[in-house]
């Protein structure tokens, strides 16, 4: 783009009068416009300028439009490329558009048609440039942090079954990196390209989750004032997450079982069946055994899941992770909160091993936001700024001077409460209300206050 955030457009053809004629009708429509003559000069530009279009003539001299286009479509950042040709046929069009092309116009140019596609083809870049700086804000999701032994294994079960359809079930305790899994997984699968859509079966109330799942049509149910997306019809194609599935009632399990079956169901209200292709990975943090001989879950269910069954253990047996896991976070969240790295010294790290975290990675970022949050201006944090939850297993008393007033106590402490209330919750901020005799208005400006993400 120019310095003035005008779209940049690059005209290449042989012909001086269509070149500036070009030049002159896209200036008026404020954009800014370069012209060369030749494929040759084109991609020596295009190395040392950006551009958002290139309108490229298919007959030119030397390196031809098609040559100068695969070349083009070889950069790091490549513009759209739209070509022109006075001499066009279906072949050279079809060929155009296997190597990348964005549109293809015919000689003479229609100047009304050659706007729009100018206009469509930069707001195309615009969103091929935004998809890429959204998977790159992703990317840290999928990032598998650890080097203990459990986490290679992990790693390199999650690189073998990743790029099958299998069906994966997750066993862990809560908090210990089973989402992470799902995402990794999904991102190194053949759908990655496709919808993640994910569930929380324990957060969502039973009157509603089939609704959640399934969709349903407008007054199907009272409530229901318009029709109603699924979550199987959002994933189709890619892959549905359906999070700590152990929570989910017989009903929806029955439902959920046909589906999978059968890949369709039928949403809520509705005769009509909808056919999906969707691949399911489901977690949970119960002991599904039991849970089938107590009739909590249907066993027949639980084989249509467990095809692929992946085990993340808890943090307490991959201590070794610990300090990689530490800074980690110290490093996101300096990017979260716009500061700069923060350190953590070895005496700090090595109260942080002894603690049995029951919360585990979670707890554990919890922990790490916390410190971040209560000493803005700190740059190395020691083992007066870890918080008293961390001396809970009797390794080590905690230090008297941790806080410096009451006031920073009472916070810690209300803090570490709320956070652990809303985690055995599974996040859900109107039963955590509930349960701490809360306005669910007032928790939220008490998370605010304290710097809890609702999203915790």
């Amino acid at each position: 783009m120019c310095p003035n955030n005008m779209p940049n457009i690059l005209i290449v053809d042989d012909e001086a009068g269509i070149r500036d004629s070009l030049a002159g009708i896209l200036a008026d429509e404020g954009y800014a416009a370069s012209t060369v003559d030749s494929g040759e000069a084109c991609l020596e530009l295009l190395r040392k300028s950006a551009f958002d279009v290139v309108l490229l003539d298919i007959w030119l001299p030397g390196v031809d439009g098609l040559e100068t286009l695969q070349k083009i479509r070889e950069l790091d950042f490549p513009p759209e490329a739209i070509m022109i040709s006075g001499h066009g046929t279906i072949e050279t069009a079809v060929r155009a558009t296997k190597l990348g092309a964005y549109d293809f116009l015919e000689k003479p140019l229609s100047i009304e048609k050659t706007l729009i596609v100018v206009k469509n083809a930069i707001e195309s870049k615009k969103l091929r440039r935004e998809n890429t700086d959204l998977k790159k804000q992703l990317q840290p999701k999928v990032m598998i942090v650890g080097e203990s032994i459990p986490m290679k294994a992990l790693r390199q079960q999650i690189g073998l079954m990743a790029p099958t359809n299998g069906r994966v079930l997750i066993y862990g305790e809560s908090g210990s990196g089973k989402e992470l899994v799902a995402h990794a997984i999904h991102a190194q699968s053949l759908r990655k390209d496709e919808t993640f859509v994910e569930v929380n079966c324990a957060a969502i109330p039973e009157d509603l989750i089939e609704s959640e799942l399934f969709g349903h049509y407008k007054g199907s149910f009272a409530g229901a004032a318009a029709n109603k997306e699924g979550k199987f019809q959002r994933a189709n194609g890619g892959t549905l997450f359906l999070d700590e599935v152990g929570d989910m009632s017989l009903k929806t399990q029955a439902k959920v079982l046909r589906t999978l079956e059968e890949q369709r169901f039928t949403p809520v209200g509705s005769d009509e069946t909808i056919t999906v292709d969707v691949r399911v990975i489901a977690s949970t943090n119960k002991d599904l055994d039991e849970e089938i001989s107590r009739g909590n879950f249907r066993e027949d269910l639980f084989y249509r899941l467990n095809v692929i069954p992946f085990f993340v253990p808890p943090l307490r047996e991959r201590k070794e992770d610990i300090p990689l896991f530490t800074r980690h976070f110290l490093k996101e969240l300096a990017t979260t909160y716009g500061r700069r790295p923060r350190e953590i010294s070895d005496d700090a790290i090595e109260v942080l091993m002894r603690y049995s975290w029951p919360g585990n990675v979670r707890e554990l970022r919890n922990v790490i936001e916390r410190i971040v949050i209560m000493n803005p201006t700190t740059t190395r944090f020691d083992t007066k700024h870890l918080p008293p939850l961390v001396y809970r297993d009797g390794s080590r008393r905690a230090p008297g001077n941790e806080f410096s007033t009451l006031h920073q106590a009472r916070d810690a402490y209300e803090r570490d409460y709320i956070l652990k209330t809303l985690d055995q919750n599974h996040g859900n901020v109107s039963r955590t209300a509930e349960v701490l005799g809360l306005e669910r208005s007032h928790l939220y400006r008490k998370m605010k206050t304290l710097g809890i993400a609702a999203k915790e």
